[in-house]
Protein backbone atom coordinates (compact mmCIF):
# COMPACT_ATOMS: atom_id res chain seq x y z
CA UNK A 1 0.00 0.00 0.00
CA UNK A 2 1.18 3.01 -1.36
CA UNK A 3 0.95 5.82 1.75
CA UNK A 4 1.80 8.95 -0.30
CA UNK A 5 -1.98 10.28 -0.29
CA UNK A 6 -3.20 9.82 2.90
CA UNK A 7 0.26 10.88 4.06
CA UNK A 8 -0.57 14.45 2.16
CA UNK A 9 -3.61 14.84 2.67
CA UNK A 10 -3.17 14.78 6.66
CA UNK A 11 -0.07 17.07 6.56
CA UNK A 12 -2.11 19.65 4.26
CA UNK A 13 -4.93 19.56 6.64
CA UNK A 14 -2.38 19.39 9.61
CA UNK A 15 -0.68 22.82 8.70
CA UNK A 16 -4.28 24.25 7.99
CA UNK A 17 -4.79 23.31 11.60
CA UNK A 18 -1.43 24.64 12.97
CA UNK A 19 -2.39 27.64 11.30
CA UNK A 20 -5.55 28.28 12.90
CA UNK A 21 -4.40 27.31 16.16
CA UNK A 22 -1.22 29.96 15.59
CA UNK A 23 -3.73 32.46 14.68
CA UNK A 24 -5.43 31.73 17.92
CA UNK A 25 -8.91 30.88 15.77
CA UNK A 26 -11.13 27.78 16.46
CA UNK A 27 -11.52 25.07 14.04
CA UNK A 28 -15.26 25.47 14.90
CA UNK A 29 -15.27 28.55 13.15
CA UNK A 30 -15.07 26.78 10.26
CA UNK A 31 -17.05 23.57 10.35
CA UNK A 32 -20.39 25.34 9.62
CA UNK A 33 -23.03 22.61 7.84
CA UNK A 34 -24.46 25.09 5.16
CA UNK A 35 -21.89 26.19 3.11
CA UNK A 36 -20.17 23.16 3.24
CA UNK A 37 -23.21 21.31 2.45
CA UNK A 38 -23.55 24.00 -0.83
CA UNK A 39 -19.52 23.53 -1.72
CA UNK A 40 -19.43 19.55 -1.65
CA UNK A 41 -22.85 19.32 -2.31
CA UNK A 42 -23.12 21.21 -5.59
CA UNK A 43 -19.79 20.87 -6.81
CA UNK A 44 -20.26 16.66 -7.47
CA UNK A 45 -23.39 17.88 -8.87
CA UNK A 46 -22.61 19.92 -11.59
CA UNK A 47 -19.52 17.34 -11.64
CA UNK A 48 -22.14 14.72 -12.70
CA UNK A 49 -23.84 16.92 -14.80
CA UNK A 50 -20.96 17.86 -16.67
CA UNK A 51 -20.05 14.27 -17.56
CA UNK A 52 -22.51 11.00 -17.39
CA UNK A 53 -23.86 8.92 -14.89
CA UNK A 54 -21.50 5.99 -15.54
CA UNK A 55 -18.34 8.37 -15.51
CA UNK A 56 -19.20 10.01 -12.19
CA UNK A 57 -19.46 6.37 -10.83
CA UNK A 58 -16.39 4.96 -12.59
CA UNK A 59 -14.96 7.52 -10.94
CA UNK A 60 -16.17 7.43 -6.96
CA UNK A 61 -15.27 3.49 -7.83
CA UNK A 62 -11.83 4.07 -8.24
CA UNK A 63 -11.38 6.79 -4.99
CA UNK A 64 -10.33 3.46 -2.76
CA UNK A 65 -7.96 2.47 -5.41
CA UNK A 66 -6.17 5.78 -5.52
CA UNK A 67 -6.15 5.79 -2.01
CA UNK A 68 -4.46 2.22 -1.46
CA UNK A 69 -2.24 2.99 -4.42
CA UNK A 70 -1.36 -0.37 -4.91
CA UNK A 71 0.69 -0.95 -8.31
CA UNK A 72 2.37 -4.38 -9.14
CA UNK A 73 6.45 -3.77 -9.20
CA UNK A 74 8.41 -3.83 -12.54
CA UNK A 75 11.01 -5.85 -11.45
CA UNK A 76 8.10 -9.07 -9.59
CA UNK A 77 6.84 -8.43 -13.25
CA UNK A 78 9.93 -9.26 -14.86
CA UNK A 79 10.88 -12.20 -12.82
CA UNK A 80 7.55 -13.88 -13.23
CA UNK A 81 7.59 -13.30 -17.11
CA UNK A 82 10.93 -14.87 -17.41
CA UNK A 83 9.77 -18.19 -15.41
CA UNK A 84 7.37 -17.78 -17.60
CA UNK A 85 9.46 -18.34 -20.58
CA UNK A 86 11.62 -20.56 -19.09
CA UNK A 87 8.76 -23.45 -18.65
CA UNK A 88 7.82 -22.78 -22.37
CA UNK A 89 11.20 -23.28 -23.40
CA UNK A 90 11.53 -26.46 -21.23
CA UNK A 91 7.32 -27.92 -21.95
CA UNK A 92 6.45 -25.73 -24.69
CA UNK A 93 3.63 -22.88 -24.83
CA UNK A 94 0.65 -25.03 -24.08
CA UNK A 95 2.04 -25.98 -20.45
CA UNK A 96 0.89 -22.18 -20.58
CA UNK A 97 -2.45 -23.56 -19.60
CA UNK A 98 -2.19 -24.32 -16.30
CA UNK A 99 -0.34 -20.64 -15.57
CA UNK A 100 -3.06 -19.29 -16.89
CA UNK A 101 -5.43 -20.85 -14.66
CA UNK A 102 -3.40 -19.76 -11.42
CA UNK A 103 -2.62 -16.25 -12.24
CA UNK A 104 -4.37 -13.77 -10.41
CA UNK A 105 -3.61 -10.69 -12.92
CA UNK A 106 -6.45 -11.01 -15.70
CA UNK A 107 -4.39 -9.15 -18.40
CA UNK A 108 -1.71 -12.06 -17.86
CA UNK A 109 -4.06 -14.63 -17.24
CA UNK A 110 -5.60 -13.68 -20.63
CA UNK A 111 -2.42 -13.47 -22.63
CA UNK A 112 -1.21 -17.16 -21.55
CA UNK A 113 -4.13 -18.46 -22.03
CA UNK A 114 -4.55 -16.90 -25.94
CA UNK A 115 -0.58 -18.27 -26.12
CA UNK A 116 -1.88 -21.30 -24.97
CA UNK A 117 -4.91 -21.74 -27.54
CA UNK A 118 -2.51 -20.40 -29.90
CA UNK A 119 -3.73 -17.23 -31.14
CA UNK A 120 -1.26 -16.12 -33.99
CA UNK A 121 1.12 -13.30 -32.19
CA UNK A 122 -0.31 -10.39 -34.50
CA UNK A 123 -3.77 -10.82 -33.55
CA UNK A 124 -2.41 -11.58 -29.97
CA UNK A 125 -0.68 -7.73 -30.01
CA UNK A 126 -3.98 -6.24 -31.30
CA UNK A 127 -5.99 -7.73 -28.95
CA UNK A 128 -3.60 -7.03 -25.59
CA UNK A 129 -2.93 -3.01 -27.06
CA UNK A 130 -6.71 -2.27 -27.21
CA UNK A 131 -6.83 -3.57 -23.75
CA UNK A 132 -4.04 -1.56 -22.37
CA UNK A 133 -5.87 1.36 -24.37
CA UNK A 134 -9.27 0.72 -23.09
CA UNK A 135 -7.72 0.47 -19.38
CA UNK A 136 -5.80 3.79 -19.81
CA UNK A 137 -9.39 6.02 -21.32
CA UNK A 138 -11.12 4.83 -18.36
CA UNK A 139 -8.56 5.26 -15.80
CA UNK A 140 -7.97 9.39 -17.14
CA UNK A 141 -11.85 9.49 -17.37
CA UNK A 142 -11.83 9.15 -13.79
CA UNK A 143 -8.99 11.34 -13.05
CA UNK A 144 -10.23 13.77 -15.09
CA UNK A 145 -13.69 13.81 -13.64
CA UNK A 146 -12.03 14.98 -10.23
CA UNK A 147 -10.02 17.73 -11.98
CA UNK A 148 -13.10 18.87 -13.07
CA UNK A 149 -14.50 19.45 -9.39
CA UNK A 150 -11.50 20.98 -8.79
CA UNK A 151 -12.29 23.54 -11.23
CA UNK A 152 -15.93 24.08 -9.97
CA UNK A 153 -15.41 23.91 -6.55
CA UNK A 154 -13.54 27.69 -6.00
CA UNK A 155 -16.85 28.81 -7.88
CA UNK A 156 -19.51 27.33 -5.98
CA UNK A 157 -17.70 28.54 -2.96
CA UNK A 158 -17.93 32.01 -4.09
CA UNK A 159 -21.51 31.57 -5.14
CA UNK A 160 -22.37 30.65 -1.20
CA UNK A 161 -20.69 33.77 -0.19
CA UNK A 162 -22.35 35.92 -2.21
CA UNK A 163 -25.17 34.09 -1.26
CA UNK A 164 -24.63 34.91 2.43
CA UNK A 165 -23.76 38.35 2.14
CA UNK A 166 -27.08 39.15 0.41
CA UNK A 167 -28.37 37.79 3.57
CA UNK A 168 -26.11 39.46 5.38
CA UNK A 169 -26.33 42.92 3.46
CA UNK A 170 -30.75 42.61 4.40
CA UNK A 171 -29.37 42.68 8.47
CA UNK A 172 -27.66 46.18 8.25
CA UNK A 173 -30.05 47.42 10.79
CA UNK A 174 -28.49 45.39 13.46
CA UNK A 175 -24.31 46.54 13.29
CA UNK A 176 -23.38 43.99 16.26
CA UNK A 177 -23.88 40.62 13.87
CA UNK A 178 -22.43 41.93 10.63
CA UNK A 179 -18.50 41.03 11.56
CA UNK A 180 -19.84 37.43 12.73
CA UNK A 181 -21.79 36.98 9.50
CA UNK A 182 -19.24 38.49 7.08
CA UNK A 183 -17.09 35.88 8.41
CA UNK A 184 -19.06 33.23 8.18
CA UNK A 185 -20.17 34.12 4.56
CA UNK A 186 -15.96 33.41 3.50
CA UNK A 187 -16.01 30.20 4.34
CA UNK A 188 -18.03 28.93 1.70
CA UNK A 189 -15.27 30.36 -0.69
CA UNK A 190 -12.96 28.88 2.10
CA UNK A 191 -13.95 25.70 1.76
CA UNK A 192 -14.29 25.85 -2.38
CA UNK A 193 -11.01 26.68 -2.33
CA UNK A 194 -10.27 24.04 0.41
CA UNK A 195 -12.02 20.97 -1.47
CA UNK A 196 -10.46 21.82 -4.55
CA UNK A 197 -6.66 21.95 -3.81
CA UNK A 198 -6.71 19.55 -0.58
CA UNK A 199 -9.05 16.64 -2.11
CA UNK A 200 -10.18 17.18 -5.73
CA UNK A 201 -7.22 18.09 -7.73
CA UNK A 202 -5.01 15.72 -5.74
CA UNK A 203 -7.55 12.84 -6.57
CA UNK A 204 -7.45 13.57 -9.82
CA UNK A 205 -3.69 13.29 -10.07
CA UNK A 206 -3.01 10.39 -8.23
CA UNK A 207 -5.55 8.64 -10.04
CA UNK A 208 -3.83 9.45 -13.26
CA UNK A 209 -0.69 8.58 -11.66
CA UNK A 210 -1.61 5.28 -11.07
CA UNK A 211 -3.24 4.83 -13.93
CA UNK A 212 -0.40 5.70 -16.15
CA UNK A 213 2.08 2.95 -13.76
CA UNK A 214 -0.75 0.15 -14.33
CA UNK A 215 -0.63 0.80 -18.49
CA UNK A 216 2.85 0.80 -18.03
CA UNK A 217 3.14 -2.56 -16.59
CA UNK A 218 0.51 -3.71 -18.43
CA UNK A 219 2.81 -2.67 -21.55
CA UNK A 220 5.53 -5.01 -19.96
CA UNK A 221 3.47 -7.86 -19.46
CA UNK A 222 2.75 -7.61 -23.29
CA UNK A 223 5.94 -7.81 -24.41
CA UNK A 224 7.11 -10.18 -21.97
CA UNK A 225 4.06 -12.38 -23.03
CA UNK A 226 4.35 -11.60 -26.98
CA UNK A 227 8.41 -12.35 -26.23
CA UNK A 228 7.35 -15.70 -24.36
CA UNK A 229 5.10 -16.59 -27.12
CA UNK A 230 8.14 -16.25 -30.01
CA UNK A 231 10.59 -18.08 -27.81
CA UNK A 232 13.20 -15.56 -26.70
CA UNK A 233 15.67 -16.72 -24.71
CA UNK A 234 14.62 -15.81 -20.76
CA UNK A 235 18.16 -13.87 -19.44
CA UNK A 236 17.83 -12.00 -23.49
CA UNK A 237 14.05 -11.37 -22.01
CA UNK A 238 14.99 -10.10 -18.60
CA UNK A 239 17.57 -7.63 -20.02
CA UNK A 240 14.78 -6.40 -22.50
CA UNK A 241 12.46 -5.53 -20.02
CA UNK A 242 14.98 -4.25 -17.68
CA UNK A 243 15.34 -1.94 -20.60
CA UNK A 244 11.66 -1.08 -21.40
CA UNK A 245 11.20 0.01 -17.82
CA UNK A 246 14.66 1.87 -16.92
CA UNK A 247 15.98 2.18 -13.42
CA UNK A 248 14.20 -0.57 -11.99
CA UNK A 249 17.24 -2.26 -10.47
CA UNK A 250 17.59 1.05 -8.81
CA UNK A 251 14.17 1.30 -7.56
CA UNK A 252 13.94 -2.25 -5.83
CA UNK A 253 17.20 -1.47 -4.53
CA UNK A 254 15.60 1.41 -2.92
Amino acid sequence: MDLAFLIGIVLAFGSLYAMITLEGAHVDALLIPAPMVLVFGATIAVGIAGATLSDAMRAFRAVPRAIRGRTAKPQDTIDRLVELAEKARREGLLSLEQDAAETEDPFLRNALQNIADGTDGDELRTLLEEEVASKERVGMQSARFFKALGGYAPTVGIIGTVVSLTHVLEKLDSPDTLGPSIATAFVATLWGLLSANFIWLPLGDRIARLTTLEAENMTLVMEGALAVQSGSQPRILGERLRAIAPGVEQLEAA
